[in-house]
Order: structure tokens, then sequence, then C-alpha cells
């Protein structure tokens, strides 16, 4: 079983990889990607000697690189993380690497396994943000059937992609699965995301910056548990499908900062509200009925226990974050490019 993993040296296809080498030994994998700043081969340290595993530096942008590989290492199945991912520099760096990455990088993809004939199944993992916002006081859930409406230049970059998956489904009879997924935390996640980012600042002894009155809403899931659904979508999705996948574990990101402040034994003097960043959805919630019902997908992690178990991670792979820190000279875009861009006078 030939498996290519676009992105794979990324916070979630770094750990898709390590899963799927722990439960399928005869699985050969060919991992895709960039380098980009958030890609680390340090990510996947423990298991570059595997006979099962290789890496290509590579850039999905890249058309005619990507049919080549594809032409050459003949996958059985592909699945796609690759992508730019981080809300902050689409707004405030440009947006012209989100389009390059993910619609034409996409594009490259459906194209290769259209003229492939040997893919079984493709994954396009997108984000929840491609639906944009619900009110804070709504029981409303994102369900595989709702309208898209991003609200950032990011969000519509992903939704761009997931469309041209869908066209290609319909018009090519592509085999192609697009899956919307909530927020994630665990290991490898780079530190410009929340949860990491709020971890080194408490470490760095820094306050902890929160946009706007810090109750906007996530539904947070552990990285392995969205592994196991991507586990599913690829090997038992049906082609043309879209699966929500989240933990129905909603919370504010004030509440997200109080707990690590209780785990370093800080008091709330440590927040700090900062003005909110433009067109900062409120709240995010996804229906993960169909992937339970369809494929039988079940969470396996509790989210007391995991979100410990991340900050140790972090505490005790000093190494890992300081490599990071060599090689981007900064932490903290979630706050750094906001104040960057903020009004002079």
């Amino acid at each position: 079983m030939r498996i290519l993993v676009a992105g794979g040296a990324g916070f979630i296809g770094s750990n898709f990889i390590r899963y799927i080498l722990d439960v399928y030994q005869d699985a050969e994998i060919l991992n895709y990607d960039k380098l980009t700043y958030s890609g680390n081969l340090d990510n996947l340290k423990d298991i570059e000697k595997n006979k099962n595993y290789r890496f290509v530096q590579a850039d999905i942008a890249d058309k005619t690189k990507v049919e080549a590989v594809v032409q050459e290492f003949q996958p059985d199945y592909i699945i796609s993380f690759a992508a730019e991912t981080h809300v902050d520099r689409s707004i405030h760096v440009g947006a012209k690497e989100f389009i390059d990455t993910n619609i034409i990088g996409v594009f490259n993809i459906l194209e290769a396994v259209k003229n492939s004939k040997g893919v079984k199944n493709y994954v396009q993992v997108s984000t929840d943000e491609v639906y944009g916002s619900l009110d804070l006081d709504s029981q409303e859930k994102f369900e595989e059937d709702t309208a898209f409406a991003p609200n950032v230049p990011y969000a519509a970059t992903k939704a761009g992609g997931d469309l041209l998956c869908r066209a290609y489904f319909r018009t090519f009879e592509v085999p192609v699965v697009v899956t919307h997924c909530s927020n994630n935390y665990g290991p490898y996640q780079y530190p410009e995301k929340l949860i990491p980012f709020f971890i080194l600042r408490m470490i760095e002894n820094k306050k902890l910056p929160l946009y706007g009155d810090g109750k906007n809403v996530r539904d947070w899931i552990y990285v392995l548990d969205h592994c196991s659904a991507l586990e599913s979508c690829l090997f038992k999705g049906k082609p043309g499908e879209v699966y929500n996948i989240g933990a129905d574990n909603e919370m504010q990101n004030i509440e997200i900062a109080k707990l690590i402040l209780n785990y370093f034994d800080r008091d709330e003097s440590w927040l700090e509200y900062v003005s909110d960043r433009p067109g900062h959805d409120r709240r995010y919630s996804v229906d993960s009925s169909k992937i339970r019902r369809e494929l039988g997908w079940r969470l396996k992690y509790e989210f007391k226990e995991t979100f410990k178990q991340t900050i140790d991670w972090y505490l005790e792979n000093k190494n890992w974050v300081e490599n990071v820190r060599e090689k981007t000279g900064v932490f903290n875009p979630h706050i750094d490019l906001w104040e960057k861009h903020q009004p002079k006078g």
C-alpha cells in the first residue's frame, strides 16, 4: 500500500505519517513537502530511517513536479495537508502564497490524480473556517451542506480548493474526499497557533494576549483523533463526499488561556486583551455525525488528559522548540503581525 502524503512535515501531517506507520506495517509513505517556515523534518526524526518512509522536498504549486512524483511513486492513496494556514499571515503579509498553495496546489494534485488512473482515493484536508462564523448564543453547527461563507483570505483560498475538488469529482469522476476539521492541538504544532503560542509565552514569562474580549469559541480536537478520522476517510470514504470532523469540545479562547495559566500556577493578571483582528470569526462548531454514522469513526482521547500531555510535551522537548526558534527567529506572529500593522498615531 503506497500513500503519498503532501505536507507531511507539518503538524498534522507528521502526526498522520507516524500514526499510519504504527498501524500499517506494510504501508509505504512518500512525504512530499516544500518545507516552508512551519514544515519541520525534526517532527519526523524518529522515523526518518524507517525503510517504508522517504521524503521529497517539493512544492505542490509546481505542476510538473507533482505529476512526475505521482507517476514515479504510483500511489494507491493521496492525502494532502499541504497548505498555508495561518490566518494572520493571510491578512497582514498577503494572500498570494495562500492562493498558490491552497488553490493552484490543489488543482495540480487533482490533475495528477485524474491522469493517474491508479489512485483509489485522494483526501483533501480542509478546515471548518470555510463555513464562516456562527453566533455565540446559537446551538447551530456546521453541516456538510452548509454554504461556504469565508471571512478571511486564508479561508477563502481553502474554500476555493474544496470547490475544485467537488468540480473534479462531478466532471471527471476523480476519486476525491474533502474533510473539514475543527481546531487541532497536540505535539509538534508550530508555535504561531494559539495553544503552543500561549505555552511558550508562559515559558518565557510573557503575558498571554487575547484578541477582543477573548470569548471567540472553537471546537478543540486532539490531533491523533483527527488522524484516525482521516484514516477512515482515506480508506473507507466515498469519493465525492465531504466529511466534517469535530470533538464537540467547544471552548472560548479565554478558557484555553486560563487552563494554561492554571498549569503554570499564574493568575489572570497574566492575561492581556489586545485589539481584535479583522474578520475574526466568533464561533466554529461542526456536526460530525456523518463520519460517525457512515464510517464508524469514534473519538478515543479525553481533552483534560491530552491537553496536559500537550503542555508537558513542549516542556520536555526543548531542543525541538529551540530549533524552531533558530529557524524562524520568532514564535509569535499571532500577535506581532497585528501589532506591526496597527494604524500609527
